[in-house]
């Protein structure tokens, strides 16, 4: 029996992008990964758009919008920050694994519609399930 790897997606507010990539691993390569999020300035919330774009694609997730502090003494296999201003801001004690940047667009900061705004969502959404498991694959053996 393998052990799970660990990973934490960091962003800054972790309400989207961290979460979405945190749900979508954890439902999609639960048995070689066990994902995490937080972020570096935690918006205390996940945004509903997020959760609505995951559940269409048939991932419930009930995450919480968590600090990176609260991760001090986890050690995680792999840290993939996913917007920039994590990249730029996160922790040194989060480096003692391999630390990666895979940067998306910030969907809580698209304007327009209702429908329009969803569909941001939507796009970022399906970057982070197409991108993030072949990052992970690269790194399952590393």
């Amino acid at each position: 029996m393998t052990t799970k790897k660990k990973v934490l997606f960091l962003c800054t507010g972790n309400s989207c992008r961290s979460q979405v990539a945190e749900a979508t691993v954890n439902a999609r390569l639960g048995s070689e990964w066990e994902a995490v999020s937080a972020g570096t300035d935690p918006s205390g919330y996940v945004h509903p758009k997020a959760i609505q774009a995951l559940a269409e694609m048939g991932i419930e997730h009930q995450g919480e919008s968590k600090h990176t502090d609260n991760f001090r003494d986890v050690e995680f296999d792999l840290v993939v920050t996913v917007c920039d201003s994590a990249a730029e801001n996160c922790p040194v004690w989060l480096g003692k694994g391999k630390k990666v940047h895979c940067g998306f667009e910030d969907p809580a900061e698209a304007t327009g519609t209702e429908a329009e705004t969803m569909d941001v969502f939507r796009k970022v959404r399906d970057q982070i399930a197409q991108e993030i498991p072949e990052l992970l694959k690269t790194h399952l053996d590393s």
